[in-house]
């Protein structure tokens, strides 16, 4: 059976199958931030979002990020240093692509243990 729990009007739903959660992308809500900021932003949503399905941070198995300019790695990569547990990294990609939101610097994608 597939559980599906809504995350808000402006985020996609994520769905748990089998013990895992699958968390759609998610993206910062303030427009025009530095790449720092908006990484933050969508760290603690998907903290929020985690919580929700019964899951935290240190469960993450994998994550994708989504840059609009690969040129913000740095930046993305200070707030991700600060916010994953020590130790307990997820396998990671982060790739350049053009998001749904001009404004939008970066988008993240998680698969979690429940």
């Amino acid at each position: 059976m597939i559980e599906r729990i809504d995350a808000g009007p402006r985020m996609s739903e994520a769905c748990i199958h089998g013990g895992i959660a699958y968390l759609a992308g998610q993206v910062p809500e303030t427009a025009g931030a530095d790449i720092e900021t908006q990484t933050r932003e969508v760290l603690e949503a998907i903290d929020a979002l985690l919580v929700q399905v019964g899951s935290d941070k240190t469960r993450i198995l994998r994550a994708q990020i989504f840059l609009a300019d690969i040129a913000d790695f740095a930046g993305m990569n200070r707030a991700w240093d600060a916010w994953v547990a020590p130790g307990r990294a997820p396998a990671r990609a982060t790739v350049e692509a053009r998001l749904a939101n001009p404004d939008w610097k970066v988008e993240i994608v998680v698969t979690a243990v429940v």
